[in-house]
């Protein structure tokens, strides 16, 4: 590797607004995220289906498919 030219590597400490804390390395210090994989609807199989104005029944109801 060359001299100077690459970022500083360290560990550092990632906070999620669930609690989580994650301790990784990176060139950044002190991470905050809104959402991480043990909160996250995909990870948790809790994913919830947002409706705006009735949008999934008209589909629903436009293609015959029956919940």
């Amino acid at each position: 590797m060359k001299e100077g030219i690459h970022p500083n590597y360290k560990q550092t400490t990632i906070r999620c607004a669930c609690g989580e804390i994650i301790e990784t390395g990176s060139t950044k210090k002190d991470i905050k995220v809104e959402i991480c994989s043990k909160c996250h609807p995909f990870f948790t199989g809790k994913q919830k289906l947002v409706d705006t104005s009735g949008r999934v029944d008209k589909f629903n109801r436009k293609f015959g498919i029956n919940n």
